[in-house]
C-alpha cells in the first residue's frame, strides 16, 4: 500500500521588505499603559511536531544575566552536568557562551578541553564583524549574533530603519560565512515584530546565503518580552505556532535550523517553548533552573521532562542528574531553591494530604506525580502532622538531614520523644495545619544540636571558601612569572581590592621570603622584624602546600603583628612545567572578611550584553 503524506502548503514567492517611515508598534496589542492584548483571527493550523526535537542551553549567557556571574570552574562543572543530563544522547545539543572577558574565554577553553560531542560549545556576539574574530580565535564552529527585528529595537533603540539594519546584519552574516563560522541570527523581540513585512524577507535572504555558501544559517526566535501565546486561533505576531509556520513554510527555514528562546514575563516560557516544538521548531532554548534576564527562561530540567512526555524516549536523558544539579546550586552556589519549585525543590513531591511513614509504601502513587526516587533520586518527603507518630518524626529527621545509616535516629531516641511531645502539644491546642519544614528544623535543632553546625562554624566555612578563592586566583596569575616587579604589582592589586588581607607574601621553594606587602601603612612598624631571605620553612602554611601541592587553610589565631583574629591561606605557585617554584601566603582578618564578603565579587567587574 502506498504511503500517504500530508500535502503541505507551497511557499509564497519571495517577500519584499516593507520599510515604513514610522515604526510599527502594534499599539492595539501593546498599549503600554495597559496590559497587552491578545487578538484572535479564527485561523487554526494543525500541529506538525519537529523532527528532530532537541534542547539548546544558554545558562552561561542569558542565565548569567540574572545572578552573580559564574566562575570559570563553576561553568566547567555545570557544563559536565549538562553533558551527563542529556548531552551524551544529543538531546542537549548546544551550549552558548560569552566570549568577551578573560573569564569567559577561560571557561570556553575548559569546556572545549573535555571534547564532548554534545553540548557543542557555541558563542554569542554583538552583530559586528570585529566580534567574529573572537569566535575564530576560540576555534568555535557556530556563534549567535544579535539581530533585533522589532521596530522597537530598529527605530527606537538603533535609530535606523529596516532597510539599513537589514544591510548591516547581512554584511556580518556574509563575513561569518566567509570565515566558515555557522551564524545563528537571534531575531530579538520576535513577538513585537512585523513578521511578513520584515522577518520573513530577512529569513528568506538568509536561506539564499546558506544555499550559496553550503553552510547552515540558523535562526533563534527570541520572545524577549514573553508576549508569545500558545492559543490556537490567536493572531500574529503573538501566536507561537503561526510564527513557527511562517518561517518553516514561507521562508523555508528547515525546522532543525530554528530555535525558540522564550522569556517568562507572563508565566508562559515553558508552554510556549513546547508549543514551538509541536509546530515544527527543533530547538528549544533554556537555562538550568530557568535563570535568565528578568523573569527567566524555560528551565532545562522541565524541557527534559517535556521531551520525554512528548516522545516517550526515556533513555534520551539521565534524569537523576537533575537532583545533582539542584544540590550543586544550593550547596556550592548558595542559591536557595524555592521548596515547591517543580522537580528540584526540596518539597516539590511532598503532600500534606495525610501521608505518613507507615503509609508511604501504600499511598505514594496516589499523590506522587511519578516514581521520584527512580526518576530523580528523590524520596517522598514526609509531612508531619498529629498522625505522624514518633516513627514519622524519626523518618523526617533522617531524610531532611540526609543522615547516613550510622548516624540515623530511631523512634526510641529520647530527642524524638521530646520533639513528638512538642508537636502534639500544638495539635492539642487546636492546630489543624501540617508542620512546616522550618518549624520541624527548629525543633530538631533544639533537641539534637549536635547534628547542626553553629553560626560560628558557618562563618568559618564562609571565610575559608572566600579567602581560598582569592588566593587560588592570585596563585594562578603568578604561575610562570619571573619578573618580581610584576609579582609585586599583582599582590598590590589584591590587597588594594581586598583590604581584609593584612599581609601577603611569597617564599621560594626552600621557604626563603623574597617579597611581601601589607595592606595598611600604619601597620608597617609592626612588621619590622620581617626581612628578605628570612627562613620560614618551619611554618605550617609553608610545609603543607610544599608537601601536598595543594592549597592550605590554617586554624584561627591571633596575629602576632596586629592582634587581629586571622587565618592564613597558602598555595603553591607553579612554573610552566607544573613544578612548585614558590609558596604564596596571605594573612586574612576574619571579622573584616565576614562583614564585607557579601558585598564584593571575586574578580573584576564585567559588563555583558542583554538578551
Amino acid at each position: 500500500m502506498a504511503k500517504h503524506t500530508l500535502q503541505l502548503k507551497q511557499p509564497e514567492t519571495e517577500q519584499e521588505i516593507k520599510n515604513p517611515e514610522n515604526p510599527q508598534l502594534f499599539r492595539s496589542l501593546y498599549p503600554f499603559k495597559k496590559v497587552g492584548r491578545c487578538q484572535f483571527d479564527d485561523v487554526f493550523i494543525m500541529p506538525r511536531p519537529a523532527e528532530p526535537m532537541f534542547i539548546t542551553d544558554t545558562t552561561f549567557r542569558d542565565g548569567q544575566q540574572a545572578r552573580p556571574p559564574y566562575t570559570a570552574e563553576q561553568i566547567s562543572t555545570l557544563y559536565d552536568y549538562l553533558h551527563h543530563l542529556g548531552g551524551q544522547s544529543g538531546l542537549i545539543r548546544q551550549s552558548e557562551f560569552f566570549l568577551y572577558s578573560d573569564k569567559d574565554r577561560k571557561a570556553v577553553e575548559a569546556c572545549l578541553a573535555k571534547n564532548y560531542t554534545y553540548p557543542e560549545v557555541t558563542g554569542w556576539i554583538r552583530c559586528n564583524k570585529q566580534d567574529l574574530n573572537l569566535v575564530k580565535e576560540m576555534g568555535l564552529k557556530e556563534t549567535g549574533m544579535l539581530t533585533s527585528v522589532s521596530d522597537y529595537h530598529v527605530y527606537l533603540k538603533l535609530e535606523k530603519d529596516r532597510a539599513r539594519v537589514l544591510k548591516d546584519y547581512l554584511e556580518v552574516v556574509e563575513k561569518s560565512l566567509e570565515l566558515g563560522i555557522r551564524p545563528r541570527c537571534h531575531f530579538e523581540d520576535i513577538t513585537r515584530a512585523d513578521i511578513y513585512g520584515f522577518c520573513i524577507p530577512f529569513a528568506q535572504k538568509l536561506m539564499h546565503m546558506a544555499g550559496e555558501s553550503g553552510i547552515p544559517v540558523k535562526i533563534r526566535l527570541c520572545d524577549t518580552m514573553g508576549y508569545g501565546v500558545p492559543y490556537p486561533g490567536a493572531s500574529l505576531p503573538r501566536n507561537v505556532s503561526k510564527i513557527i509556520r511562517a518561517f518553516t513554510d514561507e521562508a523555508e527555514v528547515p525546522g532543525e535550523w530554528l530555535e525558540w528562546h522564550g522569556h517568562n514575563d507572563f508565566h508562559k516560557a515553558l508552554i510556549n517553548t513546547s508549543t514551538a516544538w509541536i509546530y515544527g521548531c527543533s530547538g528549544a532554548n533554556g537555562t538550568l533552573l530557568g535563570f535568565g534576564e528578568r523573569t527567566g527562561n524555560a528551565p532545562i530540567e522541565a524541557l527534559v521532562m517535556e521531551y520525554i512526555s512528548i516522545t516517550g524516549n526515556d533513555d534520551a536523558a539521565y534524569t537523576p542528574v537533575i537532583t545533582e544539579i539542584a544540590e550543586y546550586f544550593e550547596k556550592e552556589l548558595h542559591y536557595k531553591i524555592p521548596p515547591s519549585f517543580p522537580f528540584v525543590g526540596r518539597d516539590f513531591n511532598a503532600t500534606s494530604a495525610g501521608i505518613h511513614v507507615d503509609g508511604l509504601a501504600k499511598n505514594e502513587e496516589i499523590y506522587n506525580i511519578f516514581d521520584t526516587k527512580h526518576i530523580l533520586g528523590k524520596s517522598v518527603p514526609i509531612i508531619i502532622t498529629d498522625k505522624s507518630g514518633k516513627a514519622g518524626v524519626a523518618y523526617w529527621i533522617n531524610q531532611a538531614l540526609e543522615l547516613d545509616k550510622e548516624h540515623q535516629v530511631s523512634k526510641s531516641h529520647p530527642a524524638v520523644s521530646k520533639i513528638h511531645r512538642r508537636i502534639m502539644q500544638q495539635y492539642d491546642k487546636g492546630r489543624n495545619t501540617a508542620m512546616s519544614f522550618e518549624e520541624m528544623r527548629g525543633l530538631v535543632k533544639r533537641y539534637l544540636p549536635e547534628y547542626f553546625l553553629s553560626e560560628f562554624d558557618h562563618l568559618k566555612q564562609t571565610a575559608h571558601n572566600f579567602a581560598s578563592k582569592l588566593i587560588s586566583q592570585l596563585s594562578d596569575e603568578l604561575q610562570g612569572l619571573e619578573d618580581e616587579d610584576v609579582m609585586q604589582e599583582k599582590m598590590s592589586q589584591l590587597i588594594e581590592a581586598y583590604p581584609f588581607i593584612q599581609y601577603v607574601y611569597l617564599t621560594d621553594s626552600r621557604g626563603r621570603l623574597f617579597t611581601w606587602q601589607i595592606s595598611y601603612p600604619e601597620d608597617k612598624p609592626k612588621y619590622r622584624h620581617i626581612f628578605i631571605g628570612q627562613d620560614l620553612s618551619n611554618r605550617e602554611w609553608f610545609q603543607i602546600p610544599i608537601q601536598t601541592g595543594k592549597l592550605h587553610v590554617t586554624d584561627f589565631y591571633r596575629s602576632m603583628f596586629t592582634e587581629k583574629l586571622c587565618l592564613t591561606v597558602s598555595s603553591p605557585v607553579l612554573d610552566s612545567n607544573d613544578e612548585i617554584t614558590a609558596i604564596l601566603g596571605a594573612d586574612v582578618r576574619f571579622e573584616e572578611l565576614i562583614k564585607l564578603h557579601e558585598d564584593i565579587e571575586v574578580g573584576p567587574e564585567e559588563e555583558e550584553e542583554p538578551s
